[in-house]
């Protein structure tokens, strides 16, 4: 029999809380992160609002002095990174550390300090760019720095896909505990966006909601665009075999990964969402899974006009009139779309779903869009029975990842 592949340990920062309890409890209760921008003034901007991580003390995780040194992606890596170790119970050893791999994605990396570079350059010329500057904006910077923090010594990189960047890491973990190249694996994404490049690009790119209060607005008829989101998500994984001879606790199983291409535009889903419900079906089968066994899909919902239908129209696909009797929910409605980190945020509330038996909401959820037609959870969290759920992840360049998760027995 196929050796299964667990998750024995959770770590977040995100917009509704710096850790996984507090996040999941507001996630379960309805709560927005929606606020004003502070990361840079908007003065100039249209846009105003966005879901930032709040209140977190780095200093509190890592030295004041290394925190500097870090990208903000960064730091939000190492407290979610903590926090997963810590939960997973995992101790690294000499005899252990080449087994523990990292994959830690990002879909932009540290554009912060990138651009906090650029005006240094263009107002005080080149020789007061930080000597930091290339660790800090590099893709691999989380990942790497894990490896450093911890003592990890099996495989470390980054996987980028856009906003399917989380999903995909988790992916290629999944991949290389099933060769049997590693037995463990530090696996998520973080991202950290919210810069004014990040806001005007997105703006200009028409993706980016102008409503003032109750937004985004996933699956509405009046949605008019996402909200950016920043945060981390971190999951442990391990060949069921290994979690078990080391006596930790086994959250759920990851039981199936698929990823697909649109090959249609760089920016825009395919119109009848094939190639998401390709990735869908693809994902059920490598998990030996029927679609009448899924209680829960985790859907992308961006509140783009696009997308929101596009999906739909993907589920609809992938089930069937099975569509109609599976509950699906959008939590960016809550955390806002925090791009690369997102899939690996979402694949968290999947498992706290199938642990505790609740269904995320789709907040801000007012008037039903005859197109968009499925079973949302509109505005309150629900009860429910999941054995097995499905997040979906779809990301610019025509990127669709999904996962499929297991309670495990």
């Amino acid at each position: 029999m196929e050796e299964k592949i667990v998750i024995t340990g959770l770590g977040a920062v995100t917009p509704v809380g710096n850790n996984v309890k507090e996040t999941w409890g507001n996630i379960c209760n309805g709560v927005s992160g929606l606020g004003p921008i502070t990361n840079f003034d908007t003065s100039d901007f249209i846009v105003k609002l966005a879901c930032e991580v709040k209140d977190l003390d780095i200093t509190q995780y890592i030295e004041a002095r290394e925190a500097r040194r870090r990208d903000r992606f960064q730091q939000f890596s190492a407290v979610a990174v903590q926090e997963a170790v810590t939960h997973a119970g995992l101790e690294v050893s000499e005899e252990n550390a080449g087994r523990i791999g990292v994959v830690i994605s990002t879909g932009i990396g540290g554009v912060g300090s990138l651009e906090e570079n650029i005006a240094k350059l263009i107002s005080d010329g080149p020789r007061k760019v930080s000597p930091f500057l290339i660790p800090m904006l590099m893709a691999n910077g989380a990942a790497g720095l894990a490896g450093i923090d911890h003592g990890f010594k099996g495989p470390a990189f980054s996987v980028s896909s856009a906003c399917a960047s989380g999903q995909d890491g988790l992916g290629m973990a999944w991949l290389m505990l099933k060769a049997g190249m590693v037995d463990v694996v530090v696996a998520g994404a973080s991202e950290a966006s919210i810069t004014p490049v990040g806001v005007a690009s997105f703006d200009r790119l028409g993706a980016v909601s102008r409503l003032e209060e109750h937004a985004p607005r996933p699956f509405d008829k009046e949605r008019d665009g996402l909200i950016i989101g920043e945060g981390c998500g971190i999951v442990i994984l391990e060949r069921e075999g290994h979690a078990r001879q080391r006596g930790a606790e086994i959250l759920a199983e990851l039981a199936g990964y698929a990823a697909t291409a649109d090959a249609f535009h760089v920016t825009a889903p395919s119109e009848n969402g094939d190639g998401g419900a390709k990735a869908m079906r693809l994902a059920m089968e490598s998990a030996k899974v029927n679609p009448d066994e899924v209680g829960y899909i985790s859907a992308h919902g961006t509140a783009t006009q696009l997308n929101d239908l596009s999906e739909t129209l993907a589920i609809k696909t992938a089930f069937g009139q099975m569509a109609y009797n599976v509950p699906v929910s959008s939590t960016k409605s809550m955390t806002g779309h925090m791009m690369g980190a997102t899939g690996a945020v979402e694949a968290i509330f999947c498992v706290q779903a199938i642990r505790e038996g609740i269904l995320p909401p789709t907040i801000n959820y007012s008037t039903p869009d005859p197109a968009c037609d499925l079973d949302y959870i509109p505005n309150e969290a629900r009860e429910s029975a999941v054995t097995v759920a499905i997040s979906n992840a779809f990301g610019f360049g025509g990127h669709n990842t999904v996962l499929t998760f297991r309670e495990y027995a």
